[in-house]
């Protein structure tokens, strides 16, 4: 009988949790797992589920990158009213579904807003289904010891395993939350997932160019903005740039950038074949999200990486850090953030070798699918 697999997943702002999640059910389904997903998001973003099943909850997003108000699907703030109904459906999804493991993304290390789902939605699975964490490597530091001491309770339990998706000879999970070393007897690190996916690229497209993007755009603007000031100011001031605006960033700004790229910028929406583009490409500009950095490294191109770091937001910074510190990457804080400090980075990282021998573990999506239709 084939085994089922419920997969919570919801993003709030970007794309990254959404895209991740779907690698990691690509490959659960390769293994043979009958994968479901919750997707509490539009339609277009759940599209990436192209292998599981999606499963339509009521929507939510962040109002902003600070993440304390939430808006339902018509703008307005979630009351008690929308979270019974929210909790209604992903529970009545359950029992129709019974899946034989339950997975959920960051919780209970993030996406403590939805405790008045979650919690009854685990314990609606023990213990007839196998509940797991899937979680990235590098957590938003907080200095909160009785949130943290929540963390570990509820990890403790609840949960059966805990995937961590990194390599911990680069960041163990405890580098960015210190009290997870209690929680060593059930956490796997599986290494980090990346999109085996091979995109079919003309052998032109990208080549020798600056490819400067954003993710899902939803904090992205600044940057997108201050490469284009950037690019006369750097050595490469000569060659085609090409900026990719995620889905998030409005119309009107899109058009703006469209009004100011010069002759040799070409200004168009974020591409699926990205990674292929970076394997061509000269350079990378962009902000340091995971899936950004594992196509990054997985396309062994240079890079510049400007962290997102508003909002108290910590995780892309630490990686980034890390990372030039291996040589890796070159980076630029947020806040020094302007088109001479860009275009200095650019010529930095031009003559640094390419990120070819890092000898990080990328074969994440497997050892995941391995792990889950083992329990």
């Amino acid at each position: 009988m084939t085994r089922r697999g419920l997969f919570y997943v919801q993003n709030l702002l970007g794309v990254g949790h959404l895209q991740r999640a779907a690698t990691l059910a690509r490959a659960m389904a390769g293994v043979g797992l009958d994968v479901h997903v919750t997707a509490g998001c539009p339609p277009g973003l759940s599209a990436e589920f192209e292998v599981a099943q999606p499963i339509p909850l009521p929507l939510v997003r962040a109002a902003d990158a600070s993440f304390k108000i939430l808006l339902d699907e018509d703008g307005s703030s979630i009351d008690s009213a929308w979270k019974v109904r929210r909790r209604r459906a992903l529970l009545d999804a359950f029992d129709q579904l019974q899946p034989d493991v339950l997975i959920i993304d960051l919780f209970p290390f993030g996406r403590r807003q939805f405790r008045f789902e979650l919690l009854p939605l685990i314990e609606r699975a023990r213990p007839n289904s196998a509940v797991v964490c899937s979680v990235r490597d590098v957590l938003v530091r907080r200095d909160d010891p009785t949130r943290n001491r929540e963390v570990i309770e509820t990890a403790n339990q609840w949960f059966d395993r805990i995937l961590v998706h990194g390599d911990p000879q680069l960041i163990p999970l405890t580098e960015s939350f210190p009290d997870a070393a209690s929680l060593d007897h059930m956490t796997d690190y599986t290494g980090y997932v990346v999109d085996e996916r091979e995109p079919s690229v003309p052998a032109e497209l990208g080549k020798g160019e600056v490819i400067v993007s954003v993710g899902g755009g939803a904090v992205g603007e600044a940057l997108l903005r201050t490469a284009l000031a950037a690019r006369r100011l750097s050595r490469m001031a000569s060659v085609k740039w090409r900026l990719l605006v995620g889905s998030n960033i409005p119309e009107q700004v899109f058009s703006e950038l469209v009004t100011a790229a010069p002759d040799g910028v070409i200004v168009e929406s974020a591409r699926n074949d990205f990674r292929g583009v970076l394997k061509n490409a000269a350079l990378s500009v962009s902000q340091g999200g995971y899936n950004t950095v594992m196509d990054l490294l997985s396309a062994q191109c240079r890079s510049v990486i400007v962290p997102f770091s508003a909002a108290g937001e910590s995780e892309q910074s630490e990686r980034a850090r890390v990372l030039q510190d291996r040589g890796l990457i070159t980076m630029v804080e947020e806040s020094d953030l302007n088109p001479e400090t860009l275009s200095q980075a650019i010529d930095k990282a031009l003559d640094a070798p390419k990120p070819s021998a890092h000898k990080l573990n990328l074969s994440g999506a497997v050892t995941t699918a391995q792990i889950i239709t083992g329990l």
